[in-house]
């Protein structure tokens, strides 16, 4: 049955490598080369999978066929080491339906979708949304973000929504811890942490998963808390959460592509590198944020 999937551990909604070209939108290029070394880093690194094509993938900067290409290459990346789990949101329906189409020929093992894009869409038309792209026979994370969307995926609603064979999971990004339990009381749906800066507190009320998005500059640490709240042990988690929690805060705003980027360039063990607008460059002041607190945590893990 499709409601045993799994998605479990931490999968990574990855950021996607560009670089120059001036023929490229916006000056920038896809680098897929950088973009599967990526993939693999995080696998080899303990991660249960890779998300590409949600936001942090930059999907609504791309071309059709780079969308596309990007699935093709995480698939062969990955291959059966790890799950890939397609971001497939769309405007209308009939444009998410077709990435999912395109995600299960491409050998993806699940999708992640978001409500309507763009449009703020009604309970019926949030239905009829997971309904047609329900119809391709995929394993359906919901992407609950009404900070973006303003659409909320409320519990009654995904009592709705769980009604449909192949809608496995949520990935719950309200903000409203609370939301883990009651959505767990209400519908059989596994609830995936979305939000980095209440990962902790998500695991410890439930969550059984996490589609990540720091993970992309910290994934042996990501995988190390998830594993230590999974098995019990709190307080050790805790304590590593503490001094990880204020860089991990920067999931939860505005510039959080940029952000997660920047991260990984200092870390220095991938490429995080430019994005394609509308997303700009941080500020002066940002970067000097970012970069404290990516430091602050990277001194922390040299010195344990």
């Amino acid at each position: 049955m499709a409601k045993q999937f799994d998605l479990g551990g931490v999968i990574v909604a990855t950021t996607l490598a560009f670089k120059e070209d001036a023929s490229a939108p916006a000056g920038l290029a896809v680098d897929y080369d950088r973009f599967a070394e990526h993939c693999n880093w995080l696998i080899e690194n303990g991660c249960r999978g890779v998300g590409p094509n949600g936001s942090l993938g930059e999907y609504s900067s791309l071309t059709d066929a780079e969308r596309r290409k990007v699935i093709q290459v995480a698939v062969d990346t990955v291959g059966d080491r790890g799950l890939v789990v397609a971001g497939v949101h769309g405007v209308g329906w009939h444009q998410a339906q077709q990435w999912a189409e395109y995600a299960k020929e491409d050998g993806a093992d699940g999708v992640l979708l978001l409500p309507p894009t763009i449009y703020r869409a009604n309970d019926d038309e949030v239905i009829e949304h997971y309904s047609r792209v329900d119809e391709v026979g995929l394993p359906i994370m919901a992407y609950n973000n009404p900070i973006d969307t303003k659409v909320d995926l409320t519990p009654d609603l995904l009592v709705e929504l769980a009604k449909l064979e192949h809608v496995v999971a949520v990935k719950e990004f309200s903000a409203d811890i609370r939301r883990v339990l009651e959505i767990q009381d209400k519908t059989d749906l596994d609830v995936i942490a979305g939000a980095d800066d209440l990962l902790f507190e998500s695991l410890v009320a439930g969550a059984v998963g996490w589609f990540a998005g720091y993970p992309n500059a910290f994934p042996r640490e990501a995988v190390e808390l998830y594993t230590l709240v999974t098995s019990g042990r709190v307080d050790e988690a805790r304590t590593l959460y503490r001094e990880l929690v204020p860089v991990f805060g920067w999931d939860s705003k505005t510039e959080f592509v940029q952000a997660i980027k920047l991260s990984i360039d200092i870390a220095g063990e991938s490429y995080g590198g430019p994005t394609r607008p509308p997303r700009g460059p941080l500020n002066a002041l940002q970067t000097e944020q970012v970069t404290t607190q990516t430091r602050r945590a990277l001194d922390y893990l040299a010195a344990r």
